[in-house]
């Protein structure tokens, strides 16, 4: 006998808060970062500021994300 799998519904109802998270973590892990980079040596210092220039590209969007997620809780999630 097959198990037949149903797939999960689509729950957006928090993911503009969970954005928001990820918005934070993100801002915590570069502020981080940059403290880190005070004892550094100067190849850990490059990796770390291209880190952090990547983690600034995915702030960037998360925020053009929780826009979107927010204009689609406003209008019901309707497509």
């Amino acid at each position: 006998m097959t198990k037949q799998y149903q797939p999960n519904p689509d729950d957006r109802s928090d993911n503009v808060e969970k954005l928001q998270d990820m918005v934070q973590n993100t801002i915590e892990n570069i502020e981080e970062a940059e403290e880190s980079m005070k004892n550094a040596s100067g190849e850990d210092k490059q990796r770390i500021k291209e880190k952090n220039a990547r983690r600034n590209e995915s702030l960037e969007a998360f925020r053009s994300e929780i826009q979107d997620e927010s204009q689609a809780r406003e209008n019901g999630y309707q497509s």
